[in-house]
This record gives C-alpha cells, structure tokens and sequence, in this order.
C-alpha cells in the first residue's frame, strides 16, 4: 500500500473501523486512490448519493446528500464529466441541467422501482382525465416523465412544491404513500383513479377542487395520486415499529416519507433522507431506529458512533447495490456508461427540475 492508499485507509477508519472490515478497507483504499488520479485526469466530479455503501460514502465523492443537494451541485459544476454514484433518474437529472457535459452512471442496472412504475403516456393520460390540473412529479422518475409535468419534487420539499402552486387541486405523482403523505400535512383529500377515456368537464383549476371521477362518495378531489411505491420503503411496517418499542420504549423512530402514511404516523420524526440525518446528528435520545435504506442507516451510525442505533435493515437497494468502486473506476476508465437524454425532452424536463430547484 503506497503513503496516498495508507493515508486514506486510515482516514476510513477513523469512521468507519466499527462498521466495516478492516481488509475491506485497506483494499477499498487502494481503488480509491485510482479513482482520485483518474478524476483528476478526465477533471471529473463524482456525486454520492446518501444510499451509496458506506466504503464508497466514505472516500471518493465530491458531495454527497439527497436528490435535491445533488441536483444543486451537478447545476453548478464547472467540471467536463460528472460520474453519480446513485442511480439512473439521477444521472438524468444531471444532464438534464448541464447537457454538454459529459455524465456517466457507474452501473447500467442502477434503476428504480418507483421510476419504472410510470411512464409519459401515463403522465398524458392523467393530464387528459383532469385537463388544466398542474402536475408535480418526484424527482424519482425519468426524464420523459418529467418532461409531461408543471414541477418536480424532493421527499425534503414536496410540501413546500404543492404548496407553492396556490391551487385547490394537484396531479402528484408518482409515489402512493409520498402523495398520502403529502396529501394529510397539506390537508388534502387524495384519490388514485383508474384511467378512463372519459375527461372531466371544466375543472375550475385554482379556485374550486375538481370532482371526482365518477364522485365517488361525492368527495372533492384535491389531490390525485399514482400507485407507485419504493420496493425498500414500502417494506416497514407498524407492526416492525411497535415490536421494537416493546423491546426499547424509549427509542426514537424516524423514517422517511416514502414509507407508507401509517408507518410515519408511527413514527417519531418523518423527513428526506439528508433531513433525517440532520435529525439524529443534533438530537439526543438512548436509542434510534431508523427506517430507510440499509447502506444509509450505515452511514448514519458511522457519522456519529457515540449513538445507539438499532438495526432493522431489512433490504438493501438493489439498483443503488450495483454501484461499487470498482464500476465506479471502470466508468472512468472506460466512459461507460454515458446518460443521454434526447434535446425536446430535456429542453421540456429542465423546466420542472429547474422550478424545483429554485423553491430550495
């Protein structure tokens, strides 16, 4: 192990020597030091997002944090080639805001669950049913998606987005318990229609809620969701809550609002993933339980190793889990793989993404 390697072995260890295997880390190290010359070289930055695994957290990215962090910084880079440590809708993102740099997705299978679960058709299909109604979509989804809607979101400013619309009625898409959970803090009624050829009569958008199709048990609708879900969030329960309650009564549960409505009614404090770290690095409690992805719940407990956090990792990201150091130096190495994102449709996302942005 040459002095770069050794140095940065043990500025890993300081961090993460409780979490992870010391012959881990000395071999991590040593990729982490290609990656660093190779950054130099092609004068690249490297995004981590907070699902990243805690070696690869740890060691090469410039910035790291939540969606909305590092939708900020790929606007701002000055770099030639941004590599995202997370997964495709990410690496989009970046381009969609920076469209002649050069951005690259370390792994081909980083997809996601909740972006595969709709497509633009459905997005025209949904604006056909509820014409005039604006459509505020997660950040979670692809770009051609994007493209169909009025704004994005973040899971750390959807309440603020919904709110910034000043209208009775939203079209929010496309994640079920992000929406429901969206819907009861705004005060919102909520509806998951099925999509039928027939449209709604003169939607008096702004000013009246528009009727249910169909007006089912005669309520208003003021919000309109999709069933989409996170294949890892949507695996926590209440039941997981309260059995560790039994075991811990005084332990503070926290989780994220892409868990359902019921699961964060549960809880102790809800918020984006960045918001949820914030919450344990500045609030004392004996115990923590933290309900999200697994490599984050890693990160936390490396970042503040003086607290008791519980385990209840109950699946690891598989699409964020492709994305390791070594693919990381390969996409380097190779330029693989580029993210593209066709010009009619970035011009159309770039508006939604950029509106989002700018609401903070």
């Amino acid at each position: 192990m040459n002095l770069e390697a050794q140095k940065l072995y043990e500025e890993m260890k300081i961090h993460l020597g409780k979490v992870v295997p010391d012959f881990e880390l000395a071999y991590k190290a040593e990729i982490a030091v290609e990656i660093n010359q190779l950054k130099k070289e092609r004068n690249a930055v490297i995004l981590g997002h907070n699902y990243m695994e805690p070696v690869l957290f740890y060691s090469i990215p410039d910035f790291k944090g939540d969606s909305l962090d590092l939708s900020r910084k790929a606007a701002q880079t000055d770099k030639d080639v941004i590599v995202f440590c997370g997964v495709k809708f990410m690496a989009e993102t970046a381009k969609i805001l920076n469209p002649t740099k050069t951005v690259l997705l370390p792994s081909e299978k980083a997809g996601c669950s909740l972006a595969e679960s709709i497509t633009a058709e459905d997005v025209r299909a949904l604006k056909r049913k509820y014409p005039g109604v604006p459509v505020v979509t997660y950040v979670n989804t692809y770009a051609d998606v994007k493209a169909e809607s009025d704004i994005c979101c973040t899971s750390g400013n959807a309440i603020a987005v919904v709110e910034s619309l000043k209208t009775d009625t939203v079209i929010f898409l496309p994640d079920q318990y992000l929406a429901g959970n969206v819907a009861k803090e705004t005060g919102k009624h909520i509806i998951f229609p099925a999509l039928t050829p027939a449209p709604l009569a003169s939607p008096h958008f702004g000013r009246s809620p528009v009727q249910n199709g169909g007006n089912e048990g005669g309520l208003d609708v003021q919000m309109i969701g999709w069933h989409g879900r996170c294949e890892v969030h949507e695996k926590f329960t209440v039941e997981d809550i309260r059995t560790v309650r039994e075991q811990f009564p005084d332990v503070v549960v926290v989780t994220h609002p892409e868990c359902s409505p019921e699961v964060v009614a549960e809880s102790d404090f809800s918020g984006s993933t960045n918001a949820m770290i914030k919450f344990v690095r500045e609030s004392h409690a004996p115990h923590y339980l933290v309900l999200t992805e697994c490599a984050m719940g890693d990160n936390i407990a490396a970042a503040n190793p003086e607290k008791d956090l519980l385990r209840l990792c109950m699946v690891r990201c598989p699409h964020m889990n492709t994305i390791t150091m070594e693919n990381v130096r390969d996409a380097l190495l190779h330029t693989q793989y580029v993210i593209d994102v066709p010009e009619e449709i970035r011009v159309k996302a770039f508006r939604a993404v950029d509106r989002m942005i700018k609401i903070g």
